[in-house]
């Protein structure tokens, strides 16, 4: 997904697929970029993982370049420590694709 909030690419467990997740993510972006910013000025460093937690769920969101990020979306049961795995594997492979 792009930091302007357009989905780049999306998948969806068919069994949530009616929910707003897909807006959710791209209103979160607000977010994301506000949060960005904040560490920027603070000097703590390029912001790499923001998440976000819920009664309904847990948003993992992960930057693969500056405009570009992949995100996560897991059941309030979900395994919090795999879906940071995957993101992170995912990262890897993604990051030359949207190198800029």
């Amino acid at each position: 997904m792009g930091t302007d909030g357009i989905a780049v690419e999306k998948v969806w467990n068919p069994s949530v697929a009616a929910a707003n997740l897909d807006v959710a993510v791209a209103e979160y972006t607000s977010l994301l970029r506000n949060a960005k910013h904040i560490n920027k000025e603070i000097g703590f460093g390029k912001l790499q993982e923001f998440t976000l937690t819920g009664e309904s769920g847990i948003f993992i969101l992960r930057f693969i370049s500056e405009y570009y990020f992949i995100a996560v979306i897991l059941s309030p049961e979900g395994n919090f420590g795999r879906g940071r795995f995957e993101l992170r594997c995912a990262e890897l492979l993604l990051e030359k694709e949207f190198a800029i």
